[in-house]
């Protein structure tokens, strides 16, 4: 069973790092789009979806599943599971942040510019990098 809660977990990850990689990408463009605009009203019903039917779910199921492997395997000791909590950690405030970002774009109170989001788009992709490495590796 722990090989298909693996399969399952690695599913729901790749689904919330894609929703968080492509997130931030449309407020990116959200920016560009004048408050009220038909264009403006696209990206909030793309982005409260994308939230709601992906992203969420996805990083739920990844919890869910990442912490039932962490006891079924005993790993609970190991220090680069630590280590890859800790990122996982903040991977989950990031998520945060962009429920928040949501908000306010939906409110049309979003006062970032662009730039914002396109650096905030690579917060991400570091993470997992330090995740994989964690994981495949074991380097501790």
């Amino acid at each position: 069973m722990y090989l298909w809660i693996k399969a399952f977990h690695v599913m729901a990850v790749i689904a919330w790092m894609a929703g968080m990689l492509y997130l931030p990408r449309l407020f990116v463009y959200h920016c560009d789009a004048p408050k009220g605009s038909i264009q403006s009203e696209t990206f909030k019903i793309m982005e409260r979806r994308l939230l709601k039917a992906i992203i969420n779910p996805a990083m739920v199921v990844t919890w869910v599943l990442g912490l039932y492997m962490i006891w079924d395997g005993g790993w609970y000791a190991s220090g680069w599971l630590h280590a890859k909590v800790a990122l996982v950690l903040i991977l989950s405030g990031v998520h945060g942040v962009y429920v928040r970002r949501l908000k306010e774009f939906a409110a049309d109170k979003n006062t970032r510019p662009a730039k914002y989001y396109r650096i905030l788009n690579e917060v991400p992709t570091v993470l997992m990098i330090g995740i994989v490495i964690l994981v495949i590796v074991k380097p501790f």
